[in-house]
């Protein structure tokens, strides 16, 4: 069975939240920097990854 791949959101703000986004199922909240060198940074339990706006025309 495939797994789908992660979620991306692309984002204004440098530091973000994220909880999994699914209620009791997702996960306990994390506030996360983004690195102003990649403009990007991935949650450690969910790995949605969160692109600086700036950097969404560079991602990948």
């Amino acid at each position: 069975m495939p797994i789908d791949a992660p979620e991306t959101e692309v984002v204004s703000a440098w530091r973000v939240a994220c909880d999994g986004g699914e209620g009791a199922l997702g996960h306990p909240r994390v506030w996360l920097s983004l690195s102003h060198e990649t403009g990007e940074v991935e949650c450690g339990y969910c790995d949605k990854k969160f692109i600086h706006e700036s950097f969404a025309s560079k991602a990948s």
